[in-house]
C-alpha cells in the first residue's frame, strides 16, 4: 500500500518538473521502495535452497529437498543431516511456517557454531522446539518444556495456541542481545520472552539437560539451523530480519 501512494505521488509531481528534476525524484522514490523491501531477507522462497547448506558440510544434504515451493525433509538410515543457513545471525527476527505429520519432531536452531569436535547443530545452538504435541511423548515430559513452540528444556510454550500435525504452524523468533531478550510468538497468539545471555540465562542453562554442555548457548552470533530429528517435516515462508 506504501509503495502504491508513494508512486502516484511522483507520477501527478512529474507533470510539473524538468527531466532532471524528476530523475532525482524517482531515484529517491526507488530508494525508498528498496529499504521497504530489504527489511526482510529470504532464506527460502519455495524455488531455491541456496542460502542453506549441510551442518559440516559445503552442500545441501540430498535429504532436504523443494516440493511444489515447500521445503521438505526426508530421513534417511544415517541421521544427522541438519541444516544451517550459509549467513551468521547476532540480532534479528526469523519468521517461518512448520509442519510435521503425526508424532513427527525437529526444531529450529539459532547461534549455531560450526566446529568439527561439535557434531550436531544443538550442541551449540538453542531450540525452538517442532513436535506434533498429541501423539509425540516429548509432550509429556520435561514440565511441558518440549512441547511445540518452547525453548526446548527450558521454558514451555502453552499448546492451546499450537496447530495440530498435517497442518502449518507460524514461529516468530525474535533474538536481540542488545536488549537481552528472546521472544517467540506461535500462530500471532501469546509470546514467551527470556534473555539470551548473561546471569539469568546462565542459570537456566544450568537447571536444563545442558548444563554440562562445553559450547551449548555460549554464541552471541551463529547460524540458523533446520533440525533432522529422523521424522519428516515440511517448512516454508522462511524469512529473516535483523535488528
Amino acid at each position: 500500500m506504501k509503495k502504491i501512494i508513494i508512486l502516484i505521488a511522483v507520477v501527478f509531481a512529474a507533470c510539473k518538473q524538468t527531466p532532471k528534476e524528476k530523475n532525482i525524484e524517482t531515484e529517491a522514490v526507488e530508494e525508498i521502495q528498496v529499504n521497504i523491501e530489504s527489511e526482510w531477507i529470504s532464506l527460502f522462497d519455495g524455488t531455491s535452497l541456496k542460502n542453506w547448506r549441510g551442518y559440516l558440510a559445503e552442500d545441501i544434504y540430498p535429504e532436504w529437498t523443494i516440493e511444489n515451493g515447500v521445503m521438505v525433509f526426508t530421513p534417511s538410515n544415517e541421521g544427522g543431516k541438519n541444516i544451517i543457513t550459509k549467513e551468521k545471525y547476532t540480532n534479528f527476527v526469523l519468521s517461518l511456517e512448520w509442519m510435521v505429520p503425526e508424532a513427527g519432531n525437529s526444531g529450529i536452531f539459532w547461534s549455531v557454531h560450526e566446529d568439527e569436535k561439535y557434531t550436531e547443530a544443538y550442541q551449540t545452538g538453542p531450540e525452538i522446539q517442532v513436535l506434533d504435541n498429541e501423539k509425540h511423548p516429548d509432550s509429556k515430559v520435561a514440565n511441558g518444556t518440549h512441547k511445540a513452540g518452547s525453548l526446548y528444556d527450558m521454558i514451555g510454550y502453552p499448546d492451546k495456541f499450537i496447530n495440530p500435525a498435517g497442518e502449518w504452524n507460524l514461529c516468530v523468533l525474535e533474538i536481540n542481545h542488545e536488549t537481552n531478550q528472546g521472544k517467540v510468538i506461535m500462530n500471532g497468539k501469546e509470546a514467551i520472552t527470556f534473555p539470551v545471555h548473561g546471569t539469568e540465562w546462565d542459570n537456566m542453562v544450568a537447571n536444563s539437560k545442558f548444563k554440562d554442555w562445553e559450547g551449548f548457548g555460549k554464541y552471541q552470533t551463529g547460524h540458523i539451523g533446520l533440525q533432522d530429528h529422523g521424522d519428516k517435516v515440511w517448512y516454508r515462508n522462511i524469512k529473516i530480519k535483523e535488528l
